[in-house]
């Protein structure tokens, strides 16, 4: 089962981004969708589904330490249906991903995903259930932190 480990730094990936044209920017999301952990279908459930994307979205934290002093970090597997939105669900999850509620509540998210450009680079459909996920990330957050 692959990590999150195996993807680039968010840094690093908005460099090699930014020389891109279109195409191989939609390439590149893809195959960032592809480095996702497995996303076990038991968990894909109406319960975790994202409202407000055109494709399926599930999104499911876990809590990795949670025996420690700060609450632990949270961990969150994601899935899609389509192969770019994936991508851009990758994306996210790098600005949060084994971050500690707190940081993460304190993380600029759409600040961090910016460079990228997603409303340009893809149509609105493809991009209207970011919001969502990333306040889904935000309220699963609050709720750890507090």
């Amino acid at each position: 089962m692959a990590g999150m480990t195996d993807l680039p730094n968010l840094a690093d990936l908005q460099e090699e981004y930014e020389f891109l044209d279109a195409d191989d920017r939609y390439r590149l999301l893809i195959d960032l969708g592809r480095g996702l952990e497995d996303m076990p279908d038991a968990l894909k459930t109406d319960a975790t589904l994202v409202r407000g994307c055109s494709a399926a979205v599930w999104v499911y934290p876990t809590v990795l330490d949670a025996d420690t002093p700060d609450g632990g970090r949270l961990h969150f597997l994601a899935d899609s249906n389509a192969a770019i939105t994936k991508g851009i669900i990758a994306l996210v999850l790098l600005t949060v991903q084994d971050r500690a509620p707190a940081e993460i509540n304190a993380t600029d998210i759409e600040g961090a995903l910016a460079p990228f450009d997603l409303k340009n680079q893809l149509s609105s459909n493809r991009t209207q259930g970011i919001p969502n996920m990333i306040a889904l990330i935000r309220d699963t957050a609050a709720r750890y932190a507090a």
